[in-house]
């Protein structure tokens, strides 16, 4: 009976997802990449989100679940941040703050190159 616990627990640990990863999921199931754009980079009069203070970003979605908004545009947030509960604030948040484009990650050095004829 240990083992099978051992063995559940390992691949508990294994397919958990960061909170990153919790918050890019929550991000696209949202549909908020419509105005905030795909790399978080804002469109047209929405703000942009990547690499924002967490805390400001944080308080901004729990003001909008207390269905508050400073201006006509910030209102439409209030529907979205409704239904979100404090860990998910905290994912997507957390999404926003450490976001790194896709093609800027660190990937596997291929420019080495050979200098010369090879040899003769």
């Amino acid at each position: 009976m240990r083992f099978i616990v051992l063995i559940f627990s390992t691949l508990t640990l294994l397919s958990a997802q960061s909170s990153y990863e919790k918050g890019k999921e929550l991000y696209v199931s949202k549909a908020c990449y419509a105005c905030h754009g795909h790399k978080l980079e804002g469109m047209h009069m929405y703000p942009r989100l990547a690499n924002r203070a967490k805390g400001y970003l944080s308080y901004k979605l729990k003001y909008f679940r207390e269905k508050k908004a400073d201006t006509q545009q910030q209102e439409m947030m209030i529907d979205f941040a409704i239904g979100l509960s404090d860990e998910d604030i905290d994912n997507l948040t957390t999404y926003f703050t450490d976001y790194v484009e896709e093609m800027q990650r660190e990937r596997y050095d291929d420019s080495y190159q050979v200098h010369g004829d090879g040899g003769s």
